[in-house]
This record gives C-alpha cells, structure tokens and sequence, in this order.
C-alpha cells in the first residue's frame, strides 16, 4: 500500500522556514546574530574587585545606573572598544566591554589625579543626554 503524501503540511513548514530566514540580516553570519542577541539580553555585571570598591568608597548605584552602564557599553561595543572608562556625575568606572563586566569603581572626587591605564576608549556618561563614545 501506498501512503498519501501530504502536500499541505511540507507548504507550511517551507512558509515557517521563510519567515525566519526573512527575519535574518541578509549576509549576518550565526555567529554575529548570536553575539548580537547575547549583548541585547547580557546584564551588567561587577568584578569581586568592583563590588569591593563600591561597598568602600560608598558608591551606590540604582537599577537605572546599571541600564545607563549597559547603554554606554553598548555605544563602546558599537565603536569596537575593549577597555572602557565610563565617566559619570558621580562616579567612573573602567569596565571589559566583550565581558559587560566593571572591574572597579572610583568616586567622582577622587577622580582629580587619577591616572587610567590599559583602557582604549571612554564614554562620558550623562544623566540628560545620551551615553557617546570618542
């Protein structure tokens, strides 16, 4: 016996398979989809040495601080930076861009002569205005 072929249901998974490649950047490898939608859903985290400088040196930060340090990373990421100095009102902080991670935190007083080493860019965070990278 010979079974009936299902045309309907081949129909619809091509259609689906359309869809999501439709979706997909023409010339996007999966490798930069995936990294992409990685950034997009990564939080910020902090180093041992980072939540140690915060705790001592009284810096305290809010659910929207950590977005705004999301932002500037993402405005780092998009000029291909590494090593980040993040400059804000109140505090700076050096943070790993491909890791999305602050490795430490300095108040914004003791920021008078301070010296920053092994940093590639910085990103001057402002409350009324949008987070840009130089």
């Amino acid at each position: 016996m010979i079974d009936k072929i299902h045309l309907t249901a081949a129909a619809e998974t091509m259609r689906a398979s359309a869809v999501r490649t439709a979706s997909r950047p023409v010339g996007a490898s999966f490798a930069s989809v995936f990294d992409q939608a990685l950034q997009d859903c990564a939080p910020v985290r902090f180093s041992a040495h980072a939540r140690a400088r915060l705790l001592e040196r009284g810096i305290r930060l809010a659910a929207a601080d950590e977005a705004q340090i999301g932002k500037a990373m993402d405005a780092a990421a998009a000029k291909g930076a590494r090593e980040t100095l993040l400059i804000s009102d109140a505090y700076a902080l050096v943070v790993s861009v491909p890791n999305r991670t602050v490795i430490t935190a300095i108040p914004r007083e003791e920021l008078d002569s301070a010296v920053f080493t092994n940093i590639d860019s910085a990103v001057v965070m402002a409350s009324q205005r949008q987070s840009v990278a130089f």
